[in-house]
């Protein structure tokens, strides 16, 4: 290979190449990209506080394992319904209507203290019930667009540089993963109660919201947008279903199992950082011939080990790419897989890694570094799963395989919960390892390359 064509080559890998790719985009899916990492940035800076803020709230452990729950559901069923309103209502219109309702439920969150106790056919509940009734709203923007994207990402990329492609968009996307994290953790350091602080945060979050569904609506093209029929109903769905590739079927249930454990404890990981493990940070920083005392309580603590994470994410997930056109894609998801199968047991007994060596919060920090190595595998696993379809038919393809997965975890979190608060932590984090491993283990000996990587 001459040099220019490995400076070719290199110019479309990693950072530069993400960049030069995003800067290139036609108006419309640039639109569409800024508006997705305004709502992403809004519910990563809330999302993953919200079990601390329900605890606080008055709920339980097992009400947010319920809540986990809740959310799969919505996750599963939202997309079908979303996809033909907005055949019906044409991009433009679906796009502000959905981003409307979106920036509704992080109001919800942000106003659920005033709102109260709920009383409801003659029970009477804490405040903890408008997180929910939030939720319904919140989710709202990302209820399409799942099916479309991979279909865009498989038609404008050779079949043996898909990974490389969902590179790209996932850096794009998950740069909002990164910063929403940080600035929540900022934001919380402004008080000491944390009902008060993450206020601001889902403030912010209402914020980005509004300027979100302002830009789209107003930079938004609608010229092009077609109007289709309504949805053909189960009828098509099960269609789908039969017709999906041989290939897939054994991803499909290690990814599954894989998924359902880290169901069971993802809504718990703020509360073993902020109420199980109760650890900050206090520390003395030197910069520039300046040193100043940094203390940071467990929840803006939490906030900036989801930045750690993050950031191997962002670094990792390119050079992954890049891999898999070595290796293969299979050996890559299943590193994925298996960094999310550990990580639960890594995390809760994080304590007798530490020992009197090192302090748990430094720690704690490893411990993030290495749950961001997940994402290493989720380029190359998109591709395992659009790779197989046939040309025109990778919308449909995705969308069933994610309604197949998103139905079969909708119980995770409250199996989770009722461990949480019945069994104990250990327990729940313990059997969603075991679980996890076994996914891995079933996509280790059953998964299939895509031939295109073979």
């Amino acid at each position: 290979m001459s040099k220019q064509e490995v400076s070719a080559d290199a110019e479309q890998s990693g950072a530069l190449g993400t960049v030069r790719r995003f800067l290139a985009l036609e108006r419309d899916v640039l639109v569409l990209s800024l508006a997705m990492f305004a709502f992403s940035l809004g519910f990563q800076m809330t999302s993953r506080f919200l079990p601390k803020y329900m605890v606080e709230l008055g709920a339980t452990g097992l009400v947010v394992g319920l809540f986990g729950t809740f959310g799969n559901i919505i996750s599963a069923v939202y997309p079908y319904p979303g996809g033909a309103v907005s055949d019906k209502l044409g991009s433009r219109s679906a796009l502000t209507a959905f981003g409307l309702i979106s920036t509704l439920g992080f109001l919800v969150w942000l106003v659920a203290p005033s709102l109260g106790a709920v009383s409801l056919l003659g029970v009477t509940t804490e405040p903890w019930l408008w997180i929910f009734v939030g939720l319904v709203l919140a989710q709202a923007w990302k209820s399409f667009g799942l099916g479309a994207t991979f279909a865009v990402v498989k038609q404008a990329t050779d079949p043996s540089r898909l990974a490389a492609g969902f590179a790209s968009t996932e850096t794009v996307r998950r740069t909002a993963f990164l910063i929403g994290p940080v600035l929540a953790a900022l934001l919380l350091g402004l008080h000491m109660e944390f009902t008060v602080s993450f206020r601001y945060v889902l403030a912010v979050a209402v914020l980005f919201g509004a300027l979100g569904t302002l830009a789209q609506h107003l930079l938004y093209d609608a010229s092009d947008d077609t109007f289709g029929d309504s949805f053909a109903g189960v009828a098509q769905i099960r269609q789908d279903v039969r017709e999906m590739p041989d290939s897939l079927r054994p991803l499909l249930v290690g990814d599954t199992l894989v998924r359902f454990a880290n169901g069971m404890v993802y809504v718990f990981f703020v509360l073993v950082v902020t109420d199980v493990f109760q650890v900050g940070l206090e520390t003395r920083v030197a910069l520039g011939g300046f040193a100043y005392d940094l203390a940071l309580s467990p929840q803006a603590f939490f906030g900036y080990l989801l930045g750690v994470e993050m950031l191997v994410a962002l670094l990792i997930m390119a050079p992954a790419a890049k891999a898999a056109e070595r290796v293969g894609l299979k050996p890559v998801v299943a590193v994925g897989f298996a960094v999310y199968a550990v990580f639960p047991v890594v995390l809760i007994f994080a304590p007798r890694l530490a020992g009197s060596a090192l302090p748990l919060s430094a720690v704690l920090v490893a411990v993030f570094a290495f749950s961001g190595l997940r994402f290493a595998g989720l380029p190359s696993h998109k591709a395992l799963i659009v790779g197989p379809a046939e040309q025109g038919a990778g919308g449909r393809v995705t969308g069933t395989y994610y309604l197949l997965r998103n139905v079969a975890v909708i119980p995770s979190a409250a199996v989770g919960g009722y461990l949480w608060d019945f069994v104990s932590p250990a327990a729940a984090f313990s059997l969603a390892a075991a679980i996890g491993l076994l996914g891995t283990g079933h996509f280790l000996v059953f998964g299939e390359e895509f031939t295109a990587y073979s």
